[in-house]
């Protein structure tokens, strides 16, 4: 019979829960339930609606029971930096604030009347992003001081929803340090800086490593879903997750987890927080095992995602239509092909600049960034594509020469997982820039590294090493 273990893995634009198992030495996998996740304009700030993504948990455990595959073990992974303040009840105090809200505009200089950025990246290791945690809690703390006096814990998303589904509170070790507020050396909360800013040390508890149970469904889930389970910590921070996943042989590819962000990098035993690190804007993120993922985050299929959006004639903000719908429905190989039509057009986009990161309108973003930079302005949806497809390989290039500059080694290959691996122009282009082989796959990176904690957790593999081995045998393995 077989022992199956259920990954909840939430991304910016939807969630799905898929069941592993392994069989004759392969993990398999099998996607039970898909959600959307989508934001809402609330009390003036873009917040997560939160009944949506509970709600498309239960129905996902729902669907377990009815495939009649109960997993022994649930593990949840989200994106990074977003937390919930709750108060002694265990409700939310105010509103999931989402990361592209603007709330955090100009908090980088209220932080350095605490502490100054050269100390901050010292000591915690996490590059410089106007949504991280600390710009978050400033912004809160000017806005609206009296939710976090009335705060008795903080929990990051994923630790809010394993106490929805536990009654436990726990703070998982790699998504606390998006924060930004963690010791990269110490792996705990840096009380130091969390005092310096005023903010409540109660809010901050002892973290939690990959691994680690939380505890079992409530009497009231266990009845609701039909089954009881144990839910087990994974790398929570669905980067930490899916550099699990990569089915690498060697350390000296990179690795780069493509989705809505691109987050490309390497594994180090120990950070680097040198001056020519926090230069290049590399972070430190820390993963299961302590090690440190070395990477930059770029903004990634964010942008293509938006295009298609804008040209699809879906609404961009909340009450608003895009005034590029066509009458044709874009799906992102079509845009792929556009972009061939266009490889001639040269225009490059600096996919880091700030402009598009919330932008109302994606397509006035680049038209207008192309021409304050002096660059040929893309009309068509062609050259549109082309010049998002070539800043995105030539940002990958420049990384990962600045990572081998760094920590002197010499990469040899490209290691892609995730959903953008499937972009096979893009993976070409990479090729050809970085003048390196790609390697893609697999798809479901994020998953299938969710699932690797909790089958090293159940003994299913002796190590990381044993379980990467059984990967690279599982999956397919696509090489540019």
């Amino acid at each position: 019979m077989n022992r199956y273990y259920l990954a909840i893995d939430i991304g910016a634009s939807s969630g799905r829960h898929i069941i592993g198992w392994v069989q004759d030495g392969k993990m398999l996998l099998k996607e039970i339930h898909r959600f959307e996740n989508r934001q809402r304009s609330e009390n003036g700030h873009l917040v997560w609606d939160m009944d949506n993504l509970w709600n498309g948990i239960i129905d996902g455990l729902k669907a377990c029971k009815k495939e009649n595959m109960i997993p022994e073990t649930v593990g949840i992974d989200t994106w990074g930096v977003d937390y919930v303040l709750l108060d002694k009840d265990g409700n939310m105090v105010g509103d999931a604030v989402a990361y592209r809200d603007s709330r955090t505009a100009d908090m980088d200089k209220e932080l350095i009347k605490y502490v100054s950025e050269e100390e901050l990246y010292k000591r915690t290791g996490i590059q410089k992003q106007p949504f991280n945690t600390i710009y978050q809690l400033l912004a809160l703390k000017k806005e609206n001081p009296e939710q976090i006096k009335k705060a008795d814990s903080l929990l990051m998303i994923p630790d809010y929803f394993n106490f929805r589904l536990t009654g436990v509170k726990k703070q998982e070790y790699t998504n606390a340090t998006t924060s930004n507020l963690v010791n990269a050396e110490g792996k705990e909360w840096d009380m130091e800086i969390i005092e310096k800013l005023g903010l409540p040390k109660k809010l901050f508890g002892k973290l939690s490593l990959p691994g680690t149970t939380v505890g079992s469904f409530t009497g009231e889930i266990s009845e609701l879903v039909g089954f009881k389970s144990t839910v087990i910590l994974p790398a929570t921070h669905d980067t930490g997750s899916a550099f699990l996943a990569v089915p690498a042989r060697d350390e000296t590819s990179v690795y780069l987890s493509s989705g809505t962000w691109s987050l490309l990098g390497v594994e180090n035993a120990v950070p680097i927080t040198s001056d020519i690190a926090k230069k290049e804007n590399l972070t430190n993120e820390g993963g299961a095992f302590y090690r440190y993922r070395f990477l930059k985050n770029i903004m990634g299929l964010w942008i293509i995602q938006s295009i298609r959006r804008e040209l699809n004639g879906s609404e961009y903000v909340e009450g608003k239509k895009s005034k590029y719908a066509t009458d044709k429905t874009y799906s992102f190989p079509d845009l792929i092909e556009e972009a061939k039509k266009c490889s001639d057009f040269e225009t490059v986009l600096d996919v880091n600049d700030s402009s598009f990161l919330s932008p109302d309108s994606m397509i006035d973003a680049i038209k207008e960034y192309c021409r304050a930079h002096g660059q040929n302005v893309p009309e068509s949806v062609g050259q549109i594509m082309q010049s998002v497809y070539l800043g995105l390989s030539r940002c990958y290039a420049d990384t990962i020469k600045e990572i081998e500059n760094i920590t002197g080694k010499k990469i040899t290959g490209i290691n892609i997982i995730g959903g953008g691996c499937q972009d096979s122009y893009l993976n070409e282009l990479t090729a050809k820039t970085a003048s390196l082989p790609v390697y893609a796959g697999p798809i479901e990176g994020t998953a299938i590294g969710n699932l690797v904690i909790q089958m090293i957790t159940a003994g299913i593999f002796k190590s990381l090493a044993d379980a990467r081995n059984c990967i690279f045998e599982s999956f397919d393995i696509k090489t540019f």
